[in-house]
């Protein structure tokens, strides 16, 4: 079977603008906030700090040398497109971090006299400028090529790649800072992470329910009158029992949960009830709105 040919769309024009837009961002926090009050940073980013440090390179250059080899590495084991996004995203991360110290408009974020001011301004401001780079497909190279490296060859998951890395870089940075402004940055990498996660994921939180109850269709229909949410019915078994039984699933708003245990209270109170949160809910049926009469999914 041929693979389909690879074709530009608007959508990959979108996400290489935003892309660009993140990586500003991200490089701005580095050299007007990070820099200035010594904080380090984790992966490919603390690295090129250090050598500055010790050999006066401009992060902007250090990022694209080292980039160059694992661009190399990573064609083997990304694809066309998320290729061309990671090599935009380095060249746009090198091209900031250079223009962002030629500029004379702003010498530094006077931060310097509040190191943990500095610390959440670079954790708010990096998780921002990331979290726009991988909400639209890009990755900024570095750290993220050597995790999907170690992925297919060592079957290291991600996540522990990237938390490997960064403690790597955290650990080599105390060659030049000490303790106190490696636990501040510990910080602001703990505030990049959940900054990153909330812009990648989306705002629009929500709350998964499974409702196993005798009396499910009067709470499904008290569900309909006061919550006005659709719901869906789910055929089950006794694990113990085997015997049929059924389920209520629906996603509601947070703020809905304790009417929704109200009801369910109220109809059954030995009902097993089950939330689990979902990042977020898209699609027709849900919304942070009321449903519409024909949203329902009943028997």
């Amino acid at each position: 079977m041929n693979k389909p040919k690879f074709k530009w769309t608007t959508s990959d024009t979108i996400n290489i603008l935003m892309i660009a837009l993140g990586s500003a961002i991200y490089a701005f926090s580095v050299d007007m906030v990070s820099i200035p009050n010594k904080l380090a940073d984790g992966g490919l980013s603390g690295f090129t700090l250090i050598i500055r440090h010790f050999w006066g390179v401009n992060p902007g250059l250090s990022t694209f040398i080292i980039n160059i080899p694992l661009i190399f590495l990573g064609f083997k084991y990304m694809g066309k497109r998320a290729m061309i996004y990671t090599v935009w995203g380095t060249l746009c991360l090198s091209f900031f971090l250079s223009m962002w110290t030629l500029q004379s408009i702003i010498d530094q974020v006077p931060l310097h006299h509040d190191p943990f001011l500095a610390t959440v301004t670079a954790g708010c401001l990096s998780g921002l400028g990331l979290g726009l780079v991988f909400h639209f497909n890009g990755t900024t190279g570095g750290s993220d090529i050597a995790a999907r490296v170690l992925q297919e060859k060592y079957g290291i998951t991600p996540s522990k790649g990237l938390l490997a890395l960064d403690f790597l870089a955290l650990a080599c940075s105390l060659s030049y800072l000490d303790f106190f402004h490696v636990g501040y940055t510990m910080v602001s990498c703990f505030i990049l992470s959940k900054v990153m996660a909330l812009v990648t994921e989306g705002g629009t939180r929500a709350k998964g329910v499974f409702i196993i109850s005798q009396n499910y269709r009067n709470i499904a229909k008290l569900i309909d009158l006061r919550l006005e949410r659709g719901f869906t019915y789910i055929n089950a078994e006794g694990g113990y029992s085997n015997e049929p039984r059924h389920m209520i699933y629906l996603v509601l708003s947070p703020r809905e949960i304790p009417e929704l245990k109200k009801i369910v209270k109220q109809e059954d109170p030995h009902a097993f009830i089950i939330f689990f949160d979902v990042n977020e809910a898209l699609g027709e049926g849900f919304s942070y709105k009321t449903k519409s009469p024909s949203l329902f999914i009943r028997k």
